[in-house]
C-alpha cells in the first residue's frame, strides 16, 4: 500500500504563499468543465514578494510548490514574464473561472488578461500541443494505445487555441464537448479518428490565425507599469510599517 504524503515542511517560501498570495485559482479538469469522480483539484496562485526582499543576496523564489498537495505559485514578476511569452499554462490560469481568492492587486493583474493575449498564442500552444502529440503516438507505437486523458486534454487544448484565435477570447469551460472528450478519456474513441480531429482543429487554428482578432504582440509597456506600480507600493508600505511612530 503507497504511504500518504506528507504535507509540505513550514518553511520561508511557503510563508510567502500563505501571507502574500495575491490570486488563486483551481484548475485542470475542474476549470475546463471535465472533472469526474475522483478528479484532482489541481490549485495555482500568484504570490507578491516583498520588494525589500530583492534587495539581498539570496532572492525569493521564483515559484514554490505547496503547502497544499496539489498547489502551485509564481512569484508576481515571473508570472508576468511567463503570460507575456504566451505559455498555455499560464494565460489559462489567468482566466480560470474557479477563483478561490484574490486581493486588490490579483484584481489589476486579472484587469491586465487582455493585455497579455496576441496572435504569439497561435505559436505557443501549436508548440505545446505538437510536443504532447508525439508522445501520444510514441505511446501508440510502444504500448498500442495513448494514454487516453493527456488525448482527451490535448484535443481540448487545440479547440481552445482555435477559438482563442477565432475570437480573441480565452474560454476554459469545455461546453458541450463534454461529453465527446470523456469518451476519448475513457478509450472509446479510435485513435486513427482521434489523430483525424487532432489534424482538424491544427488546420483550423492555422486559418484563425491568419485573420485573428488578437494583436501581434501583447502590451508589455501595460504590463511593466503595473509590476513597476505594485514593486512600489510594497516598498512604501515596507517603509512605513518601519518607520517610528
Amino acid at each position: 500500500m503507497q504511504s500518504p504524503r506528507r504535507p509540505k515542511a513550514p518553511g520561508p517560501d511557503l510563508d510567502l504563499v500563505r501571507e502574500h498570495t495575491v490570486y488563486a485559482c483551481v484548475m485542470g479538469s475542474r476549470a475546463f468543465g471535465l472533472a469526474t469522480d475522483g478528479s484532482d483539484t489541481d490549485r495555482r496562485g500568484v504570490f507578491l514578494a516583498p520588494t525589500p526582499l530583492f534587495w539581498r543576496f539570496e532572492k525569493p523564489p521564483t515559484h514554490v510548490e505547496g503547502p497544499a498537495e496539489e498547489q502551485f505559485s509564481w512569484e508576481l514578476e515571473r508570472f508576468c514574464e511567463l503570460a507575456l511569452r504566451a505559455n498555455p499554462n499560464i494565460l489559462e490560469c489567468l482566466h480560470s473561472p474557479l477563483v478561490e481568492h484574490v486581493t486588490d492587486t490579483g484584481r489589476e493583474l486579472l484587469a491586465l488578461r487582455d493585455a497579455f493575449l496576441s496572435r504569439r498564442t497561435h505559436l505557443t500552444f501549436a508548440g505545446y500541443a505538437h510536443g504532447q502529440h508525439k508522445k501520444l503516438q510514441d505511446d501508440v507505437r510502444l504500448h498500442g494505445a495513448p494514454r487516453w486523458k493527456h488525448a482527451m486534454h490535448l484535443l481540448r487544448l487545440l479547440t481552445s487555441c482555435r477559438d482563442l484565435l477565432r475570437t480573441g477570447r480565452l474560454t476554459l469551460d469545455v461546453g458541450d464537448q463534454r461529453e465527446p472528450l470523456l469518451a476519448v478519456k475513457r478509450g472509446e474513441v479510435p485513435w486513427s479518428e482521434i489523430e483525424s480531429w487532432m489534424g482538424r482543429l491544427t488546420r483550423e487554428a492555422d486559418t484563425a490565425a491568419t485573420r485573428s482578432p488578437l494583436p501581434a504582440e501583447p502590451d508589455r509597456e501595460r504590463v511593466a507599469d503595473f509590476l513597476f506600480r505594485v514593486r512600489r507600493g510594497s516598498a512604501l508600505a515596507q517603509e512605513s510599517q518601519s518607520a517610528p511612530s
